[in-house]
């Protein structure tokens, strides 16, 4: 099935080289990050790129910082502001963009001039930074190209939330380029949807709505044709925190299915324990724990299709700080 998870090989993930503990920086350092060089490693095949080094910069070099617009700022060097490498970083941005096309997310090292996603300063006349912060030449080149791919800073990654979301993504990301090589077909693109209802709903109820809306207008049209659109607006709408109130709702709805299965009493627990979880007492896990249960007792062909239950590999363990 293609929402299955398990028997998949490692999702690809771009990642700023200094974040593995390449000494890549311009001070001959790194910015090894043990989440990503040791937990994540095992996970994911990570493919570690460095564009200041990769355009010529040298190990050590004098640092670069963007000036000017924020909206389009420029990379000039910090102490000679002659060395201008805004359209080096750029075009690199684009030539990676075309060459790594089977990635599934990318991990940027933030506030870099060159990869960080946002707040990264730019200083103005004076070397004040602008109220606005701007975005890294490279980070803008390579996303403007991959809209949908799943990307974070390292530093946001601390937060388990935002570490769970984004893995999430990672591996929706994985599933539909699997679906895409197999071939969209309505089938295929109807069951992918069913396979994403509860995972769509725990992120965006609405966003569940309105896409299914567009599948049920699919009419006699090419699968194919909706297949990027209907991607776009599910990988947005996965973007969005799931809260404890939006997976106690999705978790309402899954236990709703064991009614006439489970005693009084199992029911009662499980109650108990979505209520322990919806008030911060017990992380998502404990709950999701007990339905799996009783879900192996009592298996419904549906639910055993929902990604929610296993939207990334158990030993992963990111829903046990949420």
């Amino acid at each position: 099935m293609a929402c299955d998870i398990s028997a998949r090989q490692k999702p690809k993930i771009a990642i700023s080289a200094c974040l593995l503990g390449a000494e890549v920086r311009f001070n001959g350092g790194h910015k090894e990050s043990r989440l990503c060089s040791q937990a994540l490693s095992e996970h994911f095949d990570f493919v570690p790129l460095c564009p200041e080094v990769a355009i010529g910069l040298g190990i050590p070099r004098q640092p670069i910082r963007l000036i000017g617009d924020p909206a389009q700022p420029q990379a000039l060097g910090s102490v000679d502001s002659s060395l201008d490498v805004t359209r080096p970083l750029h075009d690199y941005g684009v030539a990676m963009a075309a060459a790594h096309t089977d990635i599934c997310g990318y991990i940027f090292m933030q506030k870099s001039p060159s990869c960080g996603l946002e707040r990264v300063k730019v200083y103005q006349d004076g070397g004040r930074p602008a109220e606005l912060s701007g975005r890294g030449i490279y980070a803008q080149a390579f996303c403007a190209a991959h809209p949908d791919l799943p990307v974070e800073e390292d530093g946001r990654l601390n937060d388990p939330v935002l570490r769970e979301n984004f893995l999430t993504r990672v591996y929706a990301y994985s599933t539909w380029q699997q679906l895409l090589r197999a071939g969209i077909t309505r089938r295929s693109l109807t069951e992918f949807h069913a396979c994403y209802k509860y995972q769509l709903m725990a992120h965006h109820p609405e966003q569940y709505k309105i896409l299914g809306t567009m599948l049920g207008n699919l009419g006699k049209n090419d699968p194919r044709e909706i297949a990027p659109q209907y991607f776009s607006e599910l990988m947005k709408a996965l973007k969005k925190c799931a809260t404890r109130r939006t997976h106690t709702n999705v978790l309402q709805h899954i236990s709703g299915y064991l009614k006439q299965f489970i005693s009084p009493e199992d029911k009662q627990e499980v109650q108990y324990l979505i209520g322990q979880y919806l008030h911060g007492i017990v992380p998502l896990i404990v709950p999701l724990t007990l339905l799996k249960h009783h879900f192996r007792l009592h298996p419904d062909p549906y639910i055993s299709r929902q990604v929610y239950l296993q939207p990334h590999p158990e030993n992963l363990s990111l829903r046990n700080a949420i």
